[in-house]
């Protein structure tokens, strides 16, 4: 059991460290030629292919799961897939990668204030706590008063992307127990690059793309290395090995070994592009990471409390 948990602990580990990659490898496309929508679109559209094998063999043959749920892939496709990486990849153009990541994880926070509004679940003292400790944080992390203030474009993309993520947790946390992970994962990728390819057609969203080289880490490089970064590093082996972590430690604890997203995310971008918040807001960013550890804790220590069926796969809202 030990070994299991030690091999649970790497591969969340491994997850979270790649998907932090994500505002590092996009950053570079999106302040040069590329639109932040046609940096989703390669993104969810590889990945989705690349998925599309695993997906089927989980599924085994039962059509009639995938016909019965087709419509929660396509709300996660359009609200946790591509509002969430758009605004995402959006505030990457004009914030620090970590100040971006930052803002999105607050939509953890709007998933309280969701069930709570929608469907009177009133949250407890401990998830009130860090809900104010995580809206405290984000004070510190706009810096309003101090000399580098945020761009306030950015900041509302930001804002954006925590609302695609709210909606990504509370579509993954209701979604049919026997629809497994990877599929949801690959059909919503799916439909959210088919989505932005149509809306991209009829010139509804600007989708920009350039074979020009880019600058990355201090160099000048390929447009396909950052590409192939985005969909095969912070997207299929984030996704895969989150899934595999998942089920040796189960959903719960490795959304809190998911909140080292953060962490991961500033050190990249510190490392490879020379990104470091100022300390006012890394101490912001501290409270905003306590206070969703605060809002997860609370939910572990409730689900005694509640008598739900054991799901047969993972659950997938402790993914990102």
């Amino acid at each position: 059991m030990r070994e299991r948990s030690g091999v649970g602990l790497g591969l969340a580990l491994l997850s979270a460290l790649t998907f932090a990659t994500s505002g590092t490898f996009a950053r570079p496309l999106v302040t040069g030629d590329w639109s932040a929508e046609a940096v989703v679109l390669a993104r969810v559209g590889i990945a989705a292919l690349v998925l599309a094998v695993p997906a089927v063999l989980a599924l085994r043959g039962r059509w009639p799961v995938l016909r019965r749920n087709a419509g929660a892939i396509v709300v996660f496709g359009l609200l946790g897939v591509t509002v969430a990486q758009a605004c995402f990849f959006n505030a990457v153009r004009y914030l620090p990668v970590g100040v971006a990541l930052l803002l999105e994880y607050l939509g953890i926070v709007l998933v309280v204030g969701w069930m709570w509004l929608v469907h009177g679940q009133r949250p407890r003292l401990l998830t009130v706590a860090g809900s104010v400790a995580a809206l405290g944080g984000l004070v510190f992390v706009l810096d309003l008063t101090g000399a580098g203030r945020l761009d306030p474009v950015g900041v509302l993309w930001g804002l954006g992307a925590g609302v695609g993520l709210a909606g990504y947790f509370v579509i993954a946390g209701r979604v049919d127990p026997a629809l497994p992970s990877v599929v949801l994962a690959s059909g919503g990728m799916a439909f959210g690059a088919l989505a932005l390819a149509l809306l991209g057609v009829v010139k509804v969203l600007p989708l920009r793309a350039s074979t020009a080289d880019v600058a990355f880490a201090g160099h000048w490089m390929s447009w396909l290395v950052p590409v192939a970064g985005l969909s095969l590093i912070a997207a299929v082996v984030s996704y895969l090995t989150g899934v595999a972590g998942t089920r040796l430690l189960g959903a719960r604890l490795s959304s809190f070994v998911g909140l080292t997203e953060v962490m991961f995310a500033v050190l990249i971008a510190w490392l490879v592009l020379g990104e470091l918040p100022s300390g006012v807001q890394l101490l912001g960013g501290a409270l905003i990471v306590v206070g969703v550890a605060l809002v997860r804790l609370d939910e572990l220590r409730a689900a005694p409390e509640a008598s739900p069926p054991a799901p047969a796969e993972p659950a997938l809202a402790a993914e990102r």
